[in-house]
């Protein structure tokens, strides 16, 4: 069975990467908040906690190289749902602002710190915040163990 403990502090996490995500006014269409999902396995090594989500995550946390055009279909969804270039589409079409974004993203990158800086992850996700999961996780999972062998003492003084 998962810890609790552990699912919980990613659940945290989560729930400080959304929030983050909406104060650094990023979100369009939700569906990067929508899609993280924590994950935790209980194994025979022990806990493996994974937090998921689209893969553009990274581009969010720290923009995108130059050099390849992104998805044409992803930007046109973008434009509608972002809903900043109504005037714009009054005298070009979707599919021509979006060719000409993607343009401009493939020739000079996107820079995600003239948007809302980045960090996006980072910033919740530290070596600091693990280590208190860890701790948190360690010390219930010694009390349940400490716990399990006190009921095989009792057992073995009542035999």
């Amino acid at each position: 069975m998962p810890n609790k403990q552990l699912i919980k502090g990613f659940e945290l996490i989560k729930a400080d990467i959304i929030e983050l995500y909406d104060q650094k006014k990023m979100r369009a269409s939700g569906e990067f908040a929508d899609s993280l999902d924590v994950v935790v396995i209980d194994t025979d090594k022990g806990y493996n906690a994974k937090l998921w989500g689209n893969d553009y995550a990274q581009q969010l946390e720290t923009g995108r190289k130059s050099g390849k055009f992104p998805p044409l279909e992803d930007i046109k969804r973008w434009i509608v749902e972002k809903g900043v270039f109504a005037t714009a589409l009054q005298t070009i079409k979707i599919s021509s602002l979006a060719f000409l974004i993607a343009r401009k993203i493939a020739n000079e990158g996107w820079k995600r710190e003239r948007f809302g800086g980045v960090e996006l992850i980072s910033t919740i996700v530290t070596d600091e915040r693990i280590q208190m999961i860890i701790d948190d996780v360690g010390a219930v999972e010694a009390m349940r163990v400490a716990t399990e062998i006190k009921g095989m003492f009792n057992e073995l003084e009542f035999a």
